[in-house]
């Protein structure tokens, strides 16, 4: 699924995060801001992240190994879609775009 999202972030300790629904539980999903080509392309996987949060972040404009492992960086696969855990994929009013993967093929009832 590819689409976009608006960040929200309320300001608080208790960070919840931006919920973006993709009807499917993703295994692979490409982040950007889309605001003036700032932000890098952060892709985040369920191969080397196999649980949530997911914290492991490899941009794929850069040429280095993957991101340290951070609760800065972080969002959670969930049955639906995705949660952002963190601002930097999820900063007050500015526009994201994603790609997303489903962790199962199309012929299952949690892949849409």
């Amino acid at each position: 699924k590819v689409g976009s999202y608006i960040g929200h972030h309320p300001g608080t300790a208790t960070f919840d995060g931006q919920f973006v629904y993709t009807g499917f539980r993703p295994a692979w999903v490409m982040i950007k801001s889309a605001v003036g080509g700032t932000g890098h392309w952060n892709i985040y996987d369920n191969a080397r992240q196999v649980n949530n949060p997911n914290q492991v972040v490899l941009r794929a404009d850069l040429n280095n190994a993957d991101a340290a492992s951070s609760s800065s960086l972080a969002i959670d696969f969930v049955a639906n879609g995705f949660k952002t855990k963190s601002t930097h994929v999820n900063i007050d009013g500015r526009t994201y775009v994603y790609l997303a993967f489903a962790e199962q093929p199309f012929k299952y009832a949690n892949a849409v």
